[in-house]
């Protein structure tokens, strides 16, 4: 059979957008970009159209697979490297043997068997030869003798440099973080304030994947995910007491596409806390407190530039927390925080359902006035609903020289706890509404 002429300026053109597909389909996608008109000030009470506002893809995050249980990937027991689990023997050193077996095999899955196993600070470094999954089955418990910290005063269990690990298995990580609390100067403030470790820290992880564990009772951050891309957090459960300091509970910094669902979060702060070049987060089906609520911030400390953008919490519930979703920057900062969106929230005796705070200050002294500011801007609260502890139940203390702008408030209903209409308080923002909201700022 005769092959048909083809034209030479038909196979360029054919070859040309072979490459164009080719060369797009590597091309790093941004899946939570956003983008809000920052239109003036409206307030008629009418039909909102999402699209007009956010315009959002509905592929919201992709990741590689990560772990698996195929069986050409080697089972590896710490056990096996000599580790007790009796919860008293020291298992630090088995468990870096069992680390430097699976990340120097072509494929492993990493076994914690159902004891109790105690370890001082410990980091598992890669980069690794493959993929590795480690299932923790049995309870890992920190060491609680602060000078098995001197080496690394703010990290217990730390990851680095991993590309597509996966932990999971229903085990439990202890950060027997007791001692920490009562030596810590939100306790006594007669003590120096000292940082204190982090209990699970992923850094520089790639095509990370964590699901159904229990961290609880960190010495101070529960869990961490800095400087990693492409992150799934899902079935968590963290935990620690509601007068125990600074112990966020998932704290999420400079971590690009990063997905956290189906988590419960009770902690002495904020269950969700996102800092500076975190983008494009989704957090979904969180139930949240005691705690802080779910806090974008503290950004611009100590005249920093610092940027988060492109964050959406669709689906929560926030039960007795001292704030809801905030917004928290210092004065004399500068950058910003942008493309925001809070949806579909149930509020139960919150302090401050909604707040944004630019003039947040941590600190024993009153902070001086500042010229500069982190912006704030294109932020949308859509479908909330509950009720406050306290009277002012929408707070927006924005700054004189950078109000904050693009506010959207959409079906909002919060209401005091006793039954009475709640208040709102505004100072230097544009903000517009769509349907039904209450409270309203005068």
């Amino acid at each position: 059979m005769a092959l048909k002429y083809t034209h030479p300026l038909s196979f360029l053109i054919i070859t040309m957008m072979i490459s164009f597909v080719a060369c797009y389909g590597n091309l790093e996608e941004d899946p939570l970009s956003l983008y809000v008109d920052d239109s003036p000030y409206i307030d008629d009470g009418g039909t909102f159209n999402n699209k007009d506002l956010i315009k959002q893809r509905t592929d919201v995050l992709s990741f590689d697979k990560v772990g698996g249980t195929s069986p050409s990937r080697k089972p590896i027991s710490v056990n096996e490297y000599g580790a007790k689990g009796d919860g008293r023997t020291d298992d630090t050193q088995a468990f870096k043997k069992a680390w430097q077996a699976a990340c120097s095999s072509r494929g492993a899955i990493l076994l914690v068997p159902k004891k109790k196993y105690l370890l001082k600070p410990i980091r598992f470094s890669g980069p690794c030869k493959s993929r590795i999954t480690i299932q923790i089955s049995g309870t890992l418990v920190a060491s609680d003798n602060p000078s098995d910290y001197n080496k690394d005063p703010a990290h217990w269990l730390r990851f680095d440099n991993i590309e597509k690990l996966s932990v999971n298995g229903g085990g439990t990580i202890d950060g027997n973080g007791n001692i920490w609390w009562q030596n810590s100067c939100k306790k006594n403030k007669k003590l120096p304030c000292k940082d204190a470790p982090t209990a699970l820290t992923f850094y520089k992880c790639n095509n990370l994947n964590v699901e159904d564990l229990t961290v609880r009772d960190g010495q101070q951050i529960q869990l961490q995910f800095q400087d990693s891309k492409n992150v799934k957090a899902s079935g968590l459960t963290v935990t620690a007491p509601e007068d125990s300091p600074n112990t966020d509970g998932i704290h999420v910094t400079n971590t690009r596409n990063i997905k956290i669902s189906s988590s419960l979060i009770a902690t002495g702060d904020d269950c969700i806390s996102i800092v500076s070049g975190t983008k494009n987060l989704q957090a979904t089906d969180i139930t949240c407190g005691p705690g802080h609520g779910i806090s974008i911030g503290s950004l611009g400390a100590g005249k920093s530039k610092e940027f988060v953008s492109g964050i959406v919490v669709n689906g929560a519930k926030l039960s007795g927390t001292t704030n809801g979703l905030r917004i928290k920057t210092w004065q004399g900062g500068s950058g910003s925080a942008s493309n925001i969106k809070f949806q579909n929230i149930e509020m139960d005796n919150v302090t401050k359902p909604i707040i944004i705070d630019q003039n947040y200050c941590d600190q024993n002294e009153p902070c001086k006035k500042q010229e500069s500011a982190v912006r704030v801007r294109n932020v949308l609260y859509q479908n909330i609903k509950g009720t406050s502890a306290s009277d002012v139940a929408v707070e927006f203390d924005c700054a004189e020289n950078y109000p904050c702008q693009g506010i959207v408030l959409q079906n909002i209903d919060l209401q005091s706890e006793g039954g009475e209409a709640a208040k709102a308080s505004c100072n230097n923002v544009k903000l517009s509404y769509r349907g039904d909201v209450s409270p309203r700022c005068n």
